[in-house]
């Protein structure tokens, strides 16, 4: 297979830094969408695959799964896109699109395993997959996205991952103007949540361990802010919360949050990936509330295109800071620190 040479920004281990480098792309089969980066949405997952702290990342790693583009090439059998459409990329390229999974339009829980944007099994030149903080992307159609015009494509990136990630609970447990929903952490998932919670006419609630976020959170579209260190103000919010959506990217008590959900209502884990080892979850207010505890994962191609068109119609983007690629080290390390409000975003043309 001929292949075309494209700078990118990657680590060659887990304590190097990130610097440029060359790497191979696939020239566009009859089947695949070539995309031109613009922009390209800086996600926690990108740092925690460069450090190997899940285990398992593939060296060099060029992370990037929040990708906004325009299309340079398109293969003689792709119907959707042209030369010069705006396009997007997420973080699935592949599945295997035969499983009930994937016949129900949700290829992230592919029965066979998504090939990730990065750090997934390349099926066209082996290996495996470099995302986008690179010059260009070729992706197959089915996978690729399109963007709605009007919204600004720099702060469109983080919807591909932070947006979805929490768009597709909203959409399962349907969310609308009826729901009280609350969201617990105010990051890159949490504010996206609440602007979609909100823009899907939900009451909106933010549960925040201190007063400081108030402003933010109801700059954001937050009805409620509720201390959740505070007894008295949790019981204010007993049985009232038909979805929770908990942000939280690392192990926490969930047991203060279990009461203040409704009959029949659930809580959604959408941020800590792993086990929980410190606290126990009591399995006594679900039982006698038919309350339930839950997980998502991003979203399915058709319900992040969903999500793409109900942004563009209602004017939802992230809220962002632009940085060139050459700051991407100095951005992991402000992102240890929450140092950030609320996504960084790479100016691929740094690059």
């Amino acid at each position: 297979m001929s292949t075309l040479t494209v700078k990118a920004y990657g680590a060659e281990s887990t304590t190097a830094d990130l610097k440029e480098m060359n790497i191979e792309r696939r020239a566009a089969t009859p089947k695949d969408v070539e995309i031109e980066i613009l922009y390209c949405g800086v996600c926690h997952s990108d740092l925690h695959t460069a450090r190997n702290d899940w285990g398992g990342s593939l060296y060099p790693v060029v992370p990037g799964h929040e990708i906004v583009g325009r299309v340079t090439q398109v293969g003689s059998e792709v119907s959707k896109f042209k030369v010069g459409d705006l396009a997007a990329v997420g973080c699935m390229v592949d599945s295997c699109g035969h499983c009930d999974s994937c016949k129900q339009d949700l290829e992230q829980y592919c029965l066979n395993g998504f090939t990730g944007t990065y750090n997934g099994q390349d099926k066209h030149l082996g290996g495996h997959t470099f995302g986008g903080y690179s010059q260009k992307v070729v992706v197959d159609e089915h996978f690729v996205l399109s963007v709605p015009e009007n919204l600004d494509l720099a702060a469109v990136a983080p919807l591909l991952c932070a947006g979805i990630t929490t768009w597709s609970p909203l959409r399962h447990w349907n969310v609308g103007p009826d729901s009280k929903v609350a969201v617990v952490g105010l990051g890159g998932l949490g504010h996206m949540a609440i602007k979609l919670a909100k823009g899907l006419g939900a009451e909106v609630t933010l549960f925040s361990r201190t007063p400081g976020k108030t402003e933010d959170a109801k700059q954001l579209g937050a009805d409620h802010v509720i201390i959740s260190t505070d007894d008295s103000q949790m019981e204010t919010v007993k049985g009232k919360f038909d979805l929770i959506i908990d942000t939280v990217p690392y192990e926490h008590d969930i047991n203060p949050y279990m009461q203040t959900i409704s009959l029949n209502g659930t809580l959604v884990l959408v941020g800590f990936v792993g086990e929980f080892q410190n606290d126990e979850v009591s399995t006594r207010p679900m039982i006698f509330q038919r309350r339930s505890v839950a997980g998502s994962l991003i979203g399915g191609i058709a319900e992040t295109q969903e999500l793409l068109d109900f942004c563009g119609k209602h004017n939802i983007v992230s809220e962002i800071e632009l940085i060139k690629m050459q700051d991407i080290n100095h951005a992991y390390e402000r992102m240890l620190k929450s140092d950030v409000k609320y996504r960084f975003v790479i100016d691929m043309q740094s690059l």
